[in-house]
């Protein structure tokens, strides 16, 4: 297994994938379900997309690279004729970016025909595939998501359903997965125990919807039933749903990514029961509590920061103004061969509202500083435009882990708040003050809910084991992860 880290996408950090599935009925066209749903997951992943679906125990389907506008014809959905389906969007964390690792995977064995799914990382996908390999398995991909469905199919052959299958895997495979299933007669979705990525269910008439986020349900006009608990299998076929919880554990266990509530999620969703636009405006009264100073407006960097924006212009009574447009047709174009080429990236992307930042002392919102490679061009961005003073806020707290469970944090030498305290990252930026969301707060920006989330990006402290293999593969440098060695250079923080 591989792990990417895309220099051309300097700051943005992209989470691997979305999914989204449906059982539905003869009156039913599956494939233009999961279009429109994967249209409200595109945020989530926008190199690949897929679609299979399930006609009468004839698994079939179309994928490609590219955007689902791009992907998706009237004439390719037309011919995707089926009951149900399960569909992906992916943006590549672990394997490597061409159609060989788009999903749905789609596996033919001797117990008939699977298709799969899946949004994370496994933890322990390198052991699993050198096991399975060792025992004859020959893969075609790079992608955790293969040896997850090796893992199903070599168990179904010893079980008596698909679901069994299923949860004999659950207990072999560990990290982050959301899974979507398609057997010749069920859909089965899966959630892992610690909850690491979101999966709700949804109902639209008689059919059963799965989807990554609740934005994706109401896309293709379903109502929005529950979450699928960490651990929970759900089960839908002719006989209806039935929930498996053998595997389901304890609230204190659970571990949510909280970085879908800072960036990751639709700001229309809501995850586990708390709204995404909430949480963010609450960062943003939290940022103005912790970090006042005096300006004349405050702005957003879109999309994220501006929630938070609106956050903390209603604390601190600072009148909030749009003051920087997104250019939302850019899509991929705007990846560039050159260093001095990508360096201007941002200017394509964005553009400053001079008529409303001339002049003014600008308090300025944005999701996160990674490498610190944008942060100072959007600042300098400002300045350009008349800003007179330029105060930045960061509504997530500094990054000084890598991730192992989907989210494309690189190594510790790449992280800005590794190498430099948050002082020294405020002149780099060229900001006259900055100011980080509390990691303390974290759980108060969730509204106080005990709902168990992983931080561990900003903590270190990792809700799973994380194999040697996979930290060394994060150790570019030689930086060294004995938390007790390594200085936390936003220590007092």
């Amino acid at each position: 297994m591989e792990t990417k880290i895309d220099s051309y996408y300097s700051e943005e950090l992209h989470e691997e994938c979305g999914v989204f599935g449906i059982y539905g009925n003869d009156s039913l066209a599956p494939a233009y379900a999961c279009y429109n749903g994967l249209l409200a997951l595109q945020h989530r992943g926008q190199e690949s997309c897929g679609i299979a679906v399930n006609d009468r125990g004839v698994i079939s389907g179309h994928k490609n690279m590219g955007h689902v506008s791009e992907v998706f014809s009237t004439e390719v959905l037309n011919s995707l004729v089926g009951q149900m389906a399960i569909s992906h969007v992916r943006y590549s964390t672990a394997g490597g970016s061409v159609r060989e690792n788009s999903q749905p995977l789609v596996m033919r064995y001797v117990k008939g025909t699977l298709a799969i799914a899946h949004n994370g990382n496994l933890t322990n996908a390198y052991e699993i595939r050198r096991e399975l390999e060792h025992r004859g398995a020959i893969f075609q991909t790079t992608i955790d998501s293969e040896a997850i469905a090796y893992l199903i199919a070599r168990e179904r052959i010893h079980s008596d359903s698909v679901e069994d299958a299923v949860m004999k895997t659950m207990k072999q495979i560990e990290g982050a997965y959301s899974l979507l299933v398609m057997s010749p007669q069920k859909l089965i979705a899966a959630r892992d125990p610690h909850g690491f990525r979101p999966l709700c269910m949804g109902k639209l008439g008689d059919s059963i919807v799965f989807a990554s986020e609740t934005c994706a349900l109401a896309a293709c006009g379903a109502e929005f039933v529950r979450d699928v608990d960490p651990g929970e299998i759900v089960v839908v076929d002719e006989t209806g749903v039935r929930s498996i919880r053998t595997l389901c554990t304890p609230k204190e266990k659970k571990a949510l990514c909280v970085f879908e509530y800072i960036y990751f999620a639709r700001t229309d969703s809501e995850i586990d029961g708390i709204s995404v636009y909430n949480s963010r405006k609450e960062a943003g009264r939290i940022l103005a509590r912790e970090f006042p100073v005096e300006a004349d407006i405050v702005i957003g960097v879109p999309e994220s920061g501006i929630d938070a924006a609106i956050g903390y212009s209603e604390e601190s009574g600072i009148p909030y103004e749009k003051g920087i447009v997104k250019n939302g047709y850019i899509g991929r174009t705007f990846i560039k061969p050159t260093q001095k080429e990508r360096a201007n990236s941002v200017k394509l992307k964005l553009n400053p509202l001079r008529s409303v930042l001339e002049g003014k002392r600008v308090v300025v919102i944005d999701d996160s500083i990674v490498r610190g490679t944008t942060c100072d061009r959007i600042v300098k961005m400002l300045r350009n435009a008349g800003a007179k003073e330029v105060h930045l806020r960061i509504s997530s707290p500094p990054f000084i882990w890598p991730c192992f469970y989907g989210t494309d944090i690189p190594s510790r030498d790449e992280l800005i708040a590794v190498k430099h305290t948050i002082p020294e990252i405020c002149e780099l930026t060229g900001a006259d003050s900055l100011g980080f969301f509390p990691p303390d707060k974290l759980g108060e920006m969730l509204g106080g809910e005990k709902c168990g989330f992983c931080d561990a990006c900003f903590s270190g402290k990792y809700p799973t084991k994380i194999p040697e293999k996979m930290l060394a593969g994060k150790e570019r440098g030689g930086v060294n992860f004995d938390k007790k060695i390594v200085k936390n250079p936003c220590q007092g923080f």
